[in-house]
């Protein structure tokens, strides 16, 4: 849109992108889908002005942001379907060829974060 150049894959440079997503996709005020997601104009958020709408749902429900290794996956897989019960928390696990010390650590660490 600008002429700057951008990465391969992408169609326009990363300060032409939501301009760019907005008009072509907007849902509603300040609300639009990339890729299948929806994402949400968060004004004075600290992690970006737009956000995917599934974090925030996700989030709210929680009352805290995610953590780090923590997702949120889309039960029936469609990317904007944003209804809580379509979501659920899921959390990457440690890369094999652990040391069980350190493994025990992190299940600690786990019960502790989520409750039995």
């Amino acid at each position: 849109m600008c002429g700057e150049p951008c990465d391969k894959r992408a169609t326009v440079c990363l300060s032409c992108a939501p301009e760019h997503h907005i008009k072509g996709r907007e849902l509603g005020p300040g609300r639009y889908v990339n890729r299948g997601y929806a994402f949400v104009r968060v004004p004075g958020d600290p992690r970006g002005l737009y956000r995917r709408e599934h974090i925030i749902v996700m989030e709210r429900h929680l009352g805290r942001y995610l953590l780090p290794g923590e997702t949120v996956h889309h039960k029936n897989g469609i990317k904007d379907d944003n209804r809580l019960e379509n979501l659920e928390l899921w959390v990457k696990s440690q890369p094999a060829g652990q040391r069980v010390e350190d493994l025990l650590a992190w299940a600690r660490e786990i019960i502790e974060r989520y409750g039995p």
